[in-house]
């Protein structure tokens, strides 16, 4: 495991050059424009030549399944509900023959923090250099790069869920449909679920069929990537083919402020109060999330 490290938090300036098979940028001028208009609220749909890239091949997928830590593996049935109680089973086979027989395993994967390997930590900062100016002239520095790579069996489905970070998600093989639902919107993710989450809690979300009518579709296809909001619930149905999918994630100060805010919420309503949720972006929530840092830093909260 001597390949593996540990990504600095704040990233460092990994340059502009290209890393497509042919060396060229993998967003174009209009991608790059149009994410810096839409960024960091709105989902939408941007185009990539990320191509076939050999690091994202089964075999080299399988053969870095096997250099990670155990905690940054994940992989379950694939034949699920949209939504599930607690984490879904497994199907019996080693994630790295999961890999390798994912068009007939009813499987899905996600090999997480991929940035721990050398090569694949090269790649994921050469695609976040390539959005580096937009990202930071909204949101200030880029925090915490993360890269995750989801392999996925035929009409498999990722349960409804949302995540912390700032997300492009890049479709490289086979074609899936994500469906998103508003960011922050209560209706979908309940303020104290969000509390939960934050103080360790899972991220799966209790699913109702009355959502469906919220929620938007976004279809990918290979070259086709994905923005998701921080903290956007979500879910994934995959196509009649195995997919494989990248995601590149980053935090900000704002997502961070978000996340202490949520938390000093918890303690409140601890206390039988019943606070505001945090704002969304622009919104600072500087106020709460200094508060509770104070109280994390006493020692009064975990």
């Amino acid at each position: 495991m001597a390949s593996i490290h540990t990504a600095e938090t704040r990233m460092h300036n990994p340059g502009t050059a290209g890393t497509g098979a042919s060396g060229t940028s993998i967003f174009d001028a209009a991608t790059r424009e149009r994410f810096g208009r839409l960024y960091p609220e709105q989902p939408h749909v941007l185009s990539h030549a990320l191509g076939v890239h050999p690091l994202l091949e089964l075999d080299s997928l399988a053969s870095l399944a096997g250099r990670l830590p155990e905690s940054s593996i994940e992989y379950n049935r694939g034949d699920l509900p949209i939504g599930v109680d607690g984490k879904p089973g497994g199907t019996g086979l080693s994630i790295e023959d999961t890999i390798r027989s994912i068009a007939s395993a009813n499987s899905w994967a996600v090999l997480k923090n991929i940035e721990q390997d050398p090569a694949y930590e090269a790649l994921l900062l050469g695609l976040l250099g390539e959005l580096r100016g937009q990202i930071e002239a909204r949101t200030g520095a880029m925090l915490r790069p993360q890269g995750f790579v989801f392999i996925s069996s035929p009409n498999a489905v990722t349960p409804y869920h949302f995540d912390p970070e700032h997300n492009i998600l890049l479709q490289v093989k086979g074609s899936k449909v994500m469906t998103q639902f508003p960011a922050g919107d209560a209706r979908f993710a309940p303020d104290e679920v969000h509390e939960t989450y934050h103080s360790g809690g899972a991220r799966e979300l209790r699913w109702q069929e009355d959502f469906a009518e919220g929620g938007r579709a976004f279809p990918l296809a290979p070259g086709e990537a994905l923005f998701v909001p921080v903290m956007a619930p979500h879910f994934v149905r995959n196509g009649p083919e195995s997919s494989i999918s990248l995601s590149i994630t980053w935090r900000s100060d704002w997502s961070f402020a978000e996340a202490d805010a949520r938390g000093l919420n918890r303690v409140l309503r601890g206390f039988g109060l019943r606070p505001a949720a945090p704002g969304r972006w622009p919104r600072t929530n500087r106020a709460k999330a200094a508060a509770y840092r104070v109280l994390r830093k006493l020692g009064a909260v975990d």
